[in-house]
């Protein structure tokens, strides 16, 4: 027998996937709005970079290098598309103090190191951390800086040379004004005059040259005017680039550089992310709403920042971090990939080693003037006026004076401590007023109800009259437990006096809280309270404050809605934050004990029947079983479901629950359907389910059964009697299963049948007989003693 082999030189044809495009060679393309955003950014950061150089006193040659390394390496690896990074002026201050302090190439060093820093902090994924920190904090940091840069470059401006500090800059402007050089001062005045009027200009000629940044305006106009008159003015002076300086070892004192660093880490960190935050608002308000563009992924930012300063850094370049500025010009410009960006570094890499000799050509003081204009717009009127609005003007003061006066680091710690102290006397600072109104008592709580507060409550709440009317509106959206007892404790007395109470919001609406006759009995449990946090949380557009279910919060009922798995996994992170807490140790227990149940609860699957709410149970009290109608299929009946019989066994003879369950309601859709159907109605899944309901509707047309009742009173209407005749026939299908009756001999055993009416949120308890009757009315009156000892051990 002879094998046949295939012959090796077929090729095998290639399979390709059903409905898929032919396979092309894969090519780099560019669209043509990246790059047009491209060219645009790049004649803004062209002499941005060079200026902010000059103001640190690096090689002017490091502002190109960090330029290209922004663009090309945050660019790529970035989690933010369209956010430009390179040279900051808010890192102005940082970078100069470092070179004064310890060089040029050991400031290099704290850039690879803070590179790196950057990198771990993004291993560690807390770059959403950094958003915590107050705007007021961050707005009075940046304007700090900017004031300082201001100050700087005026000296520049004049024709002299800037001092060390922001406060030097200031002693010594007195005689600088009065050593002027004219050159300078013209060439810096033309610089921002034309910074300032280019964007106004006027008229569709206008529209069309606005398109030209006006820092390439400024500045290309002031060094034309400067060479075509001649005027003696300091000129960039880029060396050759085999003479540029490289980082060396650190060299210094351990905690100055560690200080540096983090200096390093922070700003350039925290401005990175609040910029690609501002990125992706100017990408969302886009008419196309940002279409194809993913929100920035902050880790992945704060790795491509990481990885751009230990790049910029080893080449000798300056910190880099995101520049709003020309971010926004990017988003302006119609970018839609980061390939504008990468692009933008691209261009600067071409001018740094072709253009030499025009940049050269570059007089300082336009430069100086460039930067100091940027200075002074970061200190932004929207922003104070934002801050003013919440209240929060001394943080911003404190923080803007701290970094004028003492340094960065310096002024932002002093900010974070003013910011928790404002914190804390707000939390501390709740006023409390009472007046009388069309014969009521209103009490006015305005602000948050701590333990602090607690004293002049309780004060308040005992001076209102015995019996009288009294409306307690809460104006805030946080009340501990010590205040949620304090004033649970009083309305549960005042009411006790013949008095009413009601808890209003700062609108009037009402606040669903528990009443007062259900307070002692849930001391125990007030925490746990499961229906609140969803109804509040997820059935509103908006919520009326904060709360979330638990005793410190309160929070006004909202209009209904339909609720979606985005709701869900909300609701689940709630109940990680605000109620897990609450019952881990008890859930704790339950698990190393395993569950012992007092009560087998069998009820309807209607999403209203909330069995701890109407129950006021916890974990491990009940046993419950939901299906269709509250049905207990006869034994021997179930064909092939024996999920119900299944419980029921597990629930008598393993658990060995105590009592049983039947929990009808009103309105029950099963007991519709089980009224309007018909013989020849096609056999679905439902109606196969329903025919073990069937026995409650013959009991129904009995004449040897009479008809269930409500406190002495007839069903409204034919569903609600079979509501609530279903609920006596399925108990004497219990009765048929054999654990339940050998219980029920031994005594060890009861049966219960219960209907709520969801309407009027009402609970009824069945008695001996068919009679039902209201809650409150069999506890007292008609409830079995075992019974009465088993509701209140739940």
């Amino acid at each position: 027998m002879t094998l046949c082999t295939p012959d090796r030189t077929t090729t095998r044809p290639r399979v390709q996937r059903p409905h898929s495009p032919p396979e092309r060679p894969r090519r780099f393309r560019v669209a043509g709005a990246d790059l047009s955003a491209s060219v645009a950014v790049f004649l803004i950061a062209l002499p941005l970079s060079l200026g902010i150089a000059l103001a640190t006193g690096a090689p002017l040659q490091s502002g190109l290098v960090a330029a290209a390394v922004g663009g090309l390496v945050a660019g790529r690896f970035g989690g933010s598309p369209l956010q430009v990074s390179g040279p900051a002026a808010g890192l102005t201050v940082v970078t100069a103090e470092l070179i004064h302090l310890y060089g040029w190439r050991t400031t290099c060093a704290i850039t690879v190191l803070a590179g790196l820093a950057q990198l771990g902090l993004s291993a560690l994924r807390v770059a959403r951390s950094a958003l915590a920190v107050s705007p007021a904090i961050v707005h009075g940091m940046l304007a700090g800086i900017g004031v300082t840069i201001a100050l700087a470059q005026l000296h520049i401006v004049l024709g002299s040379t800037p001092q060390s500090s922001a406060v030097d800059n200031v002693l010594a402007l007195p005689s600088q004004l009065a050593d002027i050089h004219p050159a300078a001062l013209a060439i810096s005045a033309l610089t921002v005059a034309v910074l300032l009027c280019w964007p106004k200009l006027p008229g569709h000629a206008g529209q069309l040259v606005r398109k030209v940044p006006a820092a390439l305006v400024a500045v290309a106009g002031a060094t034309a005017v400067a060479a075509f008159a001649g005027l003696a003015v300091p000129r960039v002076d880029l060396p050759s680039w085999s003479s540029h300086a490289l980082p060396g070892l650190p060299e210094g004192p351990v905690l100055g550089i560690a200080a540096g660093v983090l200096t390093i880490t922070l700003v350039t960190s925290v401005q990175s992310l609040l910029s690609a935050v501002a990125v992706d608002k100017l990408v969302a308000n886009r008419p196309d709403g940002g279409h194809g563009v993913p929100r920035s992924a902050l880790d992945r930012e704060l790795a491509g920042q990481g990885a751009a300063n230990v790049v910029s850094g080893a080449l000798g370049g300056l910190p880099v971090a995101g520049v709003a500025v020309r971010s926004v010009a990017n988003v302006s410009a119609g970018a839609v990939s980061r390939a504008s960006t990468m692009l933008h570094g691209l261009w600067i890499v071409l001018a740094a080693l072709l253009l030499v000799p025009v940049l050269d050509l570059i007089p300082l003081p336009a430069l100086a003037a460039l930067v100091m204009v940027v200075g002074i717009q970061m200190v932004s009127i929207t922003h104070i006026r934002t801050v003013t609005r919440h209240r929060e003007v001394v943080v911003y003061v404190v923080t803007v004076t701290g970094v004028v006066l003492v340094g960065i680091l310096e002024g932002v710690a002093l900010g974070i401590a003013v910011a928790i102290a404002v914190a804390l006397h707000r939390l501390t600072r709740t006023r409390i007023t009472r007046e009388e109104r069309d014969g009521r008592q209103l009490l006015h709580v305005r602000g948050q109800l701590t333990f602090l507060a607690v004293p002049r409550l309780s004060r308040a709440l005992h001076q209102l009259p015995h019996g009288s009317d009294v409306v307690v509106e809460l104006d805030g959206s946080f009340m501990d437990h010590a205040a949620y007892e304090t004033l649970s404790d009083w309305t549960a007395g005042h009411l006790a006096h013949g008095g009413t109470v009601e808890t209003t919001g700062p609108s009037g609406a009402r606040i669903a809280e528990p009443s007062a006759s259900t307070a002692s009995a849930s001391a125990a449990h007030s925490c746990c309270r499961p229906w609140t946090p969803w109804h509040n949380h997820q059935c509103g557009e908006q919520p009326a404050a904060d709360g979330t279910g638990g005793p410190e919060e309160t929070a006004a009922p909202v209009e209904p809605r339909r609720t979606t798995g985005l709701h869900l996994a909300s609701g689940i992170g709630k109940f990680q934050r605000n109620t897990a807490p609450l019952v881990r140790d008890e859930l704790a227990r339950l698990a190393r004990e395993g569950q012992t149940p007092s009560q087998l609860f069998l009820t309807c699957a209607d999403s209203r029947l909330v069995t701890s709410m109407i129950t006021s149970s916890g974990p491990g009290d009940l046993f419950t079983v939901r299906n269709v109608g509250n049905l207990v299929p006869l034994p021997g009946e179930e064909s092939g479901d024996d999920s119900v019989a299944a419980a029921i066994e597990y629930a008598v003879e393993v658990l060995r629950v105590e009592s049983i369950t039947v929990c009808g309601h009103s309105g029950c859709g099963a007991m519709q359907a089980l009224l309007n159907g018909g013989p020849d109605d096609p056999p679905t899944p439902l109606r196969r389910w329903l025919r073990h309901g069937r026995p409650s509707l013959e009991r129904m047309a009995s004449r040897r059964h009479a008809w269930a009742r409500i406190s002495g009173r007839l069903p409204a209407d034919a569903v609600e009697q079979l509501c609530l005749t279903n609920v006596v026939q399925q108990l004497d299908h219990l009765r048929a299963y054999e654990p339940v009756a050998r219980r029920l001999a031994e005594g060890t055993l009861t049966l219960h049948g219960m209907y709520f009416h969801v309407g009027e949120a009402q609970a009824y308890l069945l008695s001996g007989t068919d009679e039902v009757h209201s809650y409150d009315d069999v506890f007292t009156q008609v409830m079995p003693t075992a019974l009465r000892e088993t509701a209140r051990a739940s």
